[in-house]
């Protein structure tokens, strides 16, 4: 079994360059598929979902290392269940046997007894606001949000992120070790840098 984990920096591309990679590999893909099944099992709102495992308030429990939740607050606590049970489903992804790729859910971390082949992509920050601005482009004109709200989303997502990598890891974000390879999507056509991607992590799992 071959997996692809993706981590990035909001704003980067990522998420389309993990998705233009599963349809190039034909392999499956998990990003938001993650957070249904969260919602499906819980009988909540994806939206839900995705605000109690954004919101970092376990952050200070190293989930990863030790399942010790006895001082865990109620209202912290179905986050960090959320949390325990997005791992489990990474686990039965993972053990389910099919080449898969895998955009953020830290799954890097998570499934590291798999040998996954972890990618990061970063960009500028000047990079990524043209990207989130045509993003937001497409959305009605009453729902855009502006540019310095936007820059403030793309620091805050950041600043979560970083702290998330910190516990689960016990290194800082940067740490580029972390990586078997680091991507700088500036000035790259997503659809091109695929294929040198792709090309790459074919060798990669060769050579392992």
């Amino acid at each position: 079994m071959r997996i692809i984990t993706v981590s990035r920096q909001f704003g980067s591309g990522g998420r389309e360059l993990g998705k233009r990679l599963s349809d190039a590999l034909g392999w499956d893909y998990y990003d938001r598929e993650i957070i249904e099944a969260l919602a499906r099992e819980q009988g909540m709102n994806p939206e839900g979902v995705h605000r109690l495992l954004s919101s970092h308030g376990w952050q200070q429990y190293q989930l990863t290392y030790r399942n010790s939740f006895q001082h865990i607050s109620a209202g912290t606590w179905k986050g960090t269940e959320l949390l325990v049970r997005q791992r489990e489903i990474l686990r039965e992804i993972a053990e389910s046997g099919d080449d898969c790729v895998i955009v953020g859910r830290d799954a890097d971390v998570i499934l590291r007894d798999h040998s996954p082949f972890r990618i990061f992509a970063c960009a500028d920050m000047d990079a990524r606001l043209a990207r989130c601005m045509r993003f937001e482009e497409k959305k009605a004109p009453e729902e855009r949000l502006g540019e310095k709200e936007i820059l403030r989303n793309i620091r805050r997502i950041d600043r979560g992120r970083r702290q998330v990598r910190e516990v689960l890891t016990g290194r800082e974000a940067g740490d580029s070790s972390s990586f078997d390879l680091t991507v700088n999507t500036a000035g790259w056509s997503i659809q091109k840098l695929t294929e040198a991607v792709a090309d790459f992590a074919g060798r990669w799992f060769e050579q392992r």
